[in-house]
């Protein structure tokens, strides 16, 4: 009990720190994932006890690691889900099937291969990092793009993509962590199965989501109670992930689904105004507070990573990561007529990595043989990604004349 009294404290006090810098970032009109990657640095390099507490019981606790999966990607995915329109998705769905599923398999590929080949790293090792690479975060860019006046098609498009390649992802991790050796000892079979195993995760999550969506659907039309139907909501994204877990199949493809569904036809069907407003606010502040976390710690785990005779790899990953998504946007997107020269080269810059891939790199088990790699690479390529990347963004914006203000 006293354990745990302690670890809620450490977390309270990360948490106070993440809202002020949040509240500052805004004030100043900065993107809030930066100004919590930089503050999280500062807090890193120095010797501060509780920081270091707190900072020990996330990135170290098996506890926490059990759990940050489960917590986190209902709430990151459950509340994007809610916020974007399906029909404005429809509209841009040429380049988001493009990038979401051509183009996160030709990522994931190319950075493993790439890994294995040019950094020398173990086959597994690789894989499980290009499956980390292989899913965007466009937290920071799209607060950007709000703040210039980037048109809604570009906004769409990288959230859009965002949101079904993460679950294409983490099947992807899942497979490379667990499964990757097994099925390259069988060979051609292992290819066979491993493809069965990929089409099990994603249908069979897509077909859970997609039930317990239209369940839920259903049951808010006999209510207008909104602090009940917020608690609905929290039902349907939790339950739908563990409901799919349980039958081994792609919780956050189930999370995804289920959460369409409920946002766009429960929403027709069963929402008034006054409830749809409350449960974007409520996931609003839920999401705030997650993803608060998860970017301080970025910076605070500078920490834990040993730089040391690590910069040449650091460089080497980094590089690799941009050709890979540069290679995966152009291919994948060659045949979209939609999207001119300007617009795809900022939709490859904006390809920020961030919280997915620090949650899931968080997650593996401390007997993961190659964790500390991945966690090095993971951290070195997401921190190049939001404060290179994510702080370029917005001059690259107005050079290339996207900007409407």
């Amino acid at each position: 009990m006293h354990e745990f009294h302690d670890a809620f404290i450490q977390i309270l006090i990360l948490l106070a720190i993440s809202v002020t810098v949040i509240g500052i970032a805004k004030l100043l009109k900065e993107p809030y994932s930066i100004a919590l990657v930089i503050v999280g640095l500062i807090l890193g390099l120095t010797e501060l006890p509780y920081i270091e507490e707190a900072e020990f019981y996330i990135t170290q606790s098996e506890v926490f690691q059990a759990t940050v999966i489960s917590l986190f990607l209902p709430i990151l995915l459950g509340d994007a889900t809610l916020k974007l329109p399906f029909h404005h998705l429809y509209h841009q769905r040429k380049p988001i099937i493009g990038l979401a599923f051509v183009g996160t398999f030709l990522s994931f590929v190319t950075i493993g291969a790439a890994s294995y080949f040019l950094l020398d790293l173990p086959l597994i090792v690789s894989f499980t990092f290009a499956a980390l690479m292989s899913a965007t975060d466009p937290i920071s860019v799209l607060s950007i793009f709000k703040s210039l006046g980037v048109s809604q098609k570009l906004s769409t498009v990288m959230e859009g993509e965002s949101l079904f390649n993460d679950g294409i992802a983490v099947v992807l991790f899942k497979i490379s962590s667990i499964y990757l050796l097994t099925y390259i000892e069988m060979g051609w079979s292992g290819l066979g199965s491993g493809v069965l195993l990929f089409l099990q995760f994603a249908v069979g999550g897509a077909v859970i989501g997609l039930i317990i969506g239209f369940i839920f659907s259903q049951v808010i039309r006999i209510y207008d109670d909104y602090p009940l139907e917020i608690a609905f909501s929290a039902l349907l994204f939790f339950g739908s992930y563990f409901i799919a877990e349980h039958f081994h199949t792609s919780g956050v493809i189930a999370v995804v689904v289920a959460g369409f569904v409920f946002g766009d036809y429960g929403a027709k069907i069963g929402m008034s105004k006054e409830t749809r407003t409350n449960i974007n606010t409520f996931w609003d502040v839920i999401t705030l507070l997650a993803n608060s976390l998860i970017f301080l710690m970025v910076g605070i785990e500078i920490r834990n990573i040993d730089f040391a005779d690590s910069w040449g790899l650091i460089a080497f990953a980094i590089v690799i990561v941009l050709v890979g998504r540069t290679l995966a946007l152009y291919i994948s997107t060659g045949w979209v007529k939609d999207l001119n020269r300007k617009e795809r080269l900022l939709l490859n810059w904006g390809g920020l990595r961030g919280s997915l891939s620090i949650a899931l790199a968080l997650s593996l088990p401390l007997e993961f043989d190659g964790r500390e790699e991945v966690l090095l690479l993971t951290f070195s390529v997401v921190l190049f990604s939001l404060l290179i990347q994510g702080l370029t963004i917005k001059p690259l914006v107005k050079k290339l004349g996207l900007s409407s203000k």
